[in-house]
């Protein structure tokens, strides 16, 4: 599947970009939802978004679990600036799993996390640590941002 660096997906303004584009030399990608029991990871993912001038998160509003994200991109901005400050880049609501998967997240599934899971993302604010040489790094939604050791 190559790189996914140079794996091409929508932005919220509906143009094709990809990680690499986004700048940075390492990328935190993370399935994120407004209305989530973990919603509150925001917070974290911002300060490291600021804490750190290499590292780009990336959100991907993603409505596949618990129907947690159904806002329009409008919505979801407008909600994640005003209660937390985000400033990193959100992408166009995408799906992480099933027949209309991302392409992007069909080759981050494939990495296993520190407990052995690979395949199907499990739940919202699931996190990928992208390094400028392609290797990927994963963490459950549980492991909390600030607990990503960055």
């Amino acid at each position: 599947m190559g790189n996914p660096l140079d794996i091409p997906f929508t932005n919220m303004d509906g143009e094709q970009t990809t990680l690499r584009a986004l700048g940075g030399t390492r990328w935190l990608v993370v399935n994120v939802a407004s209305a989530c029991g973990a919603t509150p990871q925001y917070a974290g993912l911002q300060s490291l978004h600021e804490a750190h001038e290499d590292l780009t998160v990336v959100g991907f509003p993603c409505n596949q679990f618990g129907r947690q994200e159904p806002g329009t991109h409008e919505e979801i901005c407008e909600f994640t600036s005003s209660t937390y400050n985000v400033t990193f880049p959100l992408m166009a609501k995408a799906d992480v799993n099933g027949a209309e998967r991302l392409s992007l997240f069909e080759s981050l599934c494939q990495t296993a996390d520190a407990k052995g899971h690979d395949g199907d993302i499990r739940w919202n604010f699931e996190k990928f640590l992208i390094e400028d040489d392609g290797t990927v790094t994963r963490f459950s939604s549980g492991v909390k941002p600030d607990a990503l050791g960055l």
